[in-house]
């Protein structure tokens, strides 16, 4: 298997130039070689990765685009394979069709191929071709580097996010079975009678959020002052997202560990992004992030996650004798009675309940 790993990097100035320099040849070739096919593409003709790589083989050689050599020349074809597999993406009907990217986005990347060991860690840094070594923070121990991703975020950090080989060592669990109902005032119900909070990092970080961006409204455009104001805003961006990530890694790996089968929801949160009454409540939440936590962590370690269909009335079942209430419908009711066996339920618990059995259901199937 492989895994990503995230690292800290702290490169010095002119290390700083050299990446920044980079991001800007990768996204000229990008843009050109977008424009190149779009050209082609409406001129009924049909091009592909090796006219682009040609392309900037004959860029190279011009004056005009010396500066070309300057930098890595893996990352430049790095970025003419993404717009290949966009196109792909994009002909498959997987993705829209790829778009221009822009020097004024702060987040930028490029990333380039482990090539005759060019990349290796070094005690506290970390070798990247044409950048010599760069110091690193490392908190893990990393295997074979296949290829790495170098990031600068919109608040002006930059970080190493290195594709690396991973043999997962088996790890026993508990061996217990749940089933879970996601939800947006409680994160989530287990069908076991426990609930976890929503921590709502970004309602909590609201007020704060608004008074920087206020500030940044009232900066004059270009001027060192607003630079200054939208790298405080970027920083409680960054906040919110570390928050909302360590608190998906903890939930996501209790679960797998105390737990060899999880049953879930085929949820379709796309679908639900449309309704702009949820959407900043769900994106908040993001269910998505933690389901395919749960999902990769699972296949590491042997758990078992089962999805139950979207449709299935999982709160509306009674987990006693089965009764469907379509009363329960109506959201706002918490706890009902069933009026078969007249047990009394609270609304995500039951639900996790009778997702566990379909789960199951499924299983033995």
């Amino acid at each position: 298997m492989v895994k990503g790993v995230k690292l800290r990097a702290y490169p010095t100035k002119e290390q700083q130039n050299l990446i920044n320099r980079t991001f800007g040849c990768s996204r000229l070739i990008y843009n050109k070689g977008l424009a190149m096919r779009d050209a082609a593409y409406k001129a009924g003709e049909k091009i592909g990765y090796n006219q682009t790589s040609a392309m900037l083989t004959g860029l190279k050689k011009q004056e005009d685009y010396a500066f070309l050599k300057e930098v890595d020349s893996i990352a430049l074809q790095q970025s003419l394979r993404d717009l290949d597999r966009g196109f792909k993406n994009f002909f498959a009907k997987r993705a829209a069709h790829p778009q221009l990217k822009s020097k004024h986005d702060h987040h930028q990347t490029y990333r380039t191929m482990n090539q005759t060991n060019s990349i290796r860690i070094s005690g506290r840094y970390i070798k990247l071709p044409k950048l010599g070594y760069v110091k690193i923070r490392q908190s893990m121990e990393i295997g074979h580097i296949n290829h790495a991703t170098i990031e600068r975020t919109a608040s002006g950090k930059y970080f190493v996010v290195l594709n690396v080989d991973f043999e997962p060592e088996p790890r026993p669990n508990a061996g217990g079975q749940v089933g879970l109902d996601v939800g947006i005032k409680a994160f989530y119900s287990d069908s076991n009678g426990n609930t976890v909070s929503n921590p709502k990092y970004l309602e909590k970080s609201a007020r704060k959020l608004v008074r920087e961006q206020r500030k940044l409204s009232r900066k004059q455009k270009g001027s060192g002052n607003r630079n200054k104001q939208r790298i405080k805003v970027a920083l409680v961006h960054e906040k919110i997202t570390n928050q909302r990530n360590d608190f998906l890694q903890k939930q996501s790996t209790m679960l797998v560990r105390d737990n060899q089968t999880i049953c879930i929801e085929d949820l379709r949160i796309k679908g639900m992004l449309r309704n702009h009454k949820l959407a900043r409540a769900l994106s908040s939440v993001s269910w998505a992030s933690f389901f395919s936590m749960l999902e990769y962590k699972a296949s590491w370690y042997g758990s078992e996650i089962i999805k139950v269909p979207t449709m299935y009335p999982s709160s509306q079942l009674c987990s006693c004798c089965g009764y469907q209430n379509p009363l329960v419908k109506n959201l706002a009711v918490r706890r009902w009675e069933c009026p078969v066996c007249h047990a009394v339920h609270d609304r995500d618990i039951n639900a996790g309940l009778n997702i566990l059995n379909k789960g199951l259901q499924m299983q033995s199937a």
